[in-house]
Parts: C-alpha cells; sequence; structure tokens
C-alpha cells in the first residue's frame, strides 16, 4: 500500500476592501514587489479590487483601509466583519479617519451647499439619487463600527511592514512592527 500523497498546505483566504481613503494602501501592498509573488504560495485573494470581487465569502484575514463616511461604507465594514476570522484595520484613515475626516469639525450641509451651490457657475443643486450612498454626519474610524484584531499603522503603512505583518500572521506569529517600518509621510 502507497502512503497517502502529501496535499500541499491550505491557503490563506485575504479579502481587502478600501472605505473613504486615498487607495494609498493597496498602493503600498503592492510595494512589496516581488515579495508578493513568495506570498502567492501561501496566500491568495478572495474580495479585493485586485480580483475586482465585490462581496467577501468566508476569509481567513481582511485588510481595511480608509474610514467609514457613508452607509455603504458601513454595510462594507459589516460584511467583511462578518466573513473573515481576523480584520486589520490598515493605514491612518482606518485607524483614526485620516484626512477624511477632517470634515467632521463642519457641518456636513453647509459643506455640501457650498461645493455644490455657492462655488458652481452652473447653479447646481446638492446632489439627491438614491444611488449615491448616504453620507454620515461626521467620518468614523473603523473600529468605532466593528470589531478589530489588528492595527497597522501609517498613512500608509509601508510595503515593508504589511509584509512583515502577513508573514508573522501566516506563520502563526503574533504579528509584531519595529519602529523602522512605521511611517507616516
Amino acid at each position: 500500500m502507497n502512503p497517502p500523497t502529501p496535499q500541499p498546505p491550505r491557503k490563506v483566504r485575504i479579502a481587502t476592501a478600501s472605505l473613504a481613503g486615498c487607495f494609498g494602501c493597496h498602493m503600498s501592498f503592492l510595494d512589496m514587489d516581488e515579495r508578493i509573488i513568495a506570498l502567492a504560495d501561501q496566500i491568495e485573494f478572495d474580495r479585493s479590487p485586485f480580483t475586482d470581487i465585490k462581496h467577501p465569502t468566508h476569509c481567513d484575514l481582511g485588510l481595511i483601509e480608509g474610514g467609514v463616511c457613508n452607509l455603504e461604507n458601513v454595510h462594507t465594514l459589516r460584511e467583511m466583519r462578518a466573513n473573515c476570522k481576523v480584520l486589520v484595520a490598515l493605514g491612518a484613515c482606518a485607524i483614526n479617519g485620516g484626512l477624511p475626516a477632517m470634515r467632521n469639525h463642519l457641518d456636513l450641509g453647509d459643506i455640501l451647499r457650498k461645493v455644490y451651490t455657492e462655488r458652481s457657475e452652473t447653479g447646481e443643486t446638492v446632489p439627491n439619487d438614491p444611488e449615491l450612498p448616504l453620507l454620515l454626519d461626521r467620518v468614523h474610524p473603523i473600529h468605532e463600527v466593528v470589531l478589530i484584531d489588528y492595527f497597522i499603522p501609517g498613512c500608509p503603512p509601508s510595503g515593508d511592514a504589511i509584509h512583515k505583518f502577513l508573514t508573522d500572521l501566516i506563520a502563526g506569529r503574533t504579528p509584531r512592527l519595529d519602529r523602522e517600518r512605521l511611517h507616516y509621510d
């Protein structure tokens, strides 16, 4: 009798999402350069702008960048939390609202009126279309909406920091980022 053929190790399923932000954290993910190829043996993407899949299935790890500024963001974030065993806040916008949260000390109605009517040469009105997600009165960091397991700080976090975090987590180690890997450009 032949011994059973060893099965390749199961890949870690990763889902990513970008909420209210600049997409810089996803760009930093790509800044891992050739290390992404080595990771490809250990991970597979589910929901992600890299795959253009819009809804996650059950995943091991979710990476979320951006703050929460509208009801669509809330829905996406809750869907990610429900489908990811581990959820990670990636970057300053996810952790504290970042640049989008600069509007939090202003009245949202005033902002919309100024942008769409006072500064418009065509006399436009504030958009009111059911296809547009309803804006929240303020931008929230994602931990105010769902439970977050880990935080990777930076604006954006470096490709080195993301790589170190992922390789630690995949290897079963508690991720630790030293100061040299963190930056706030």
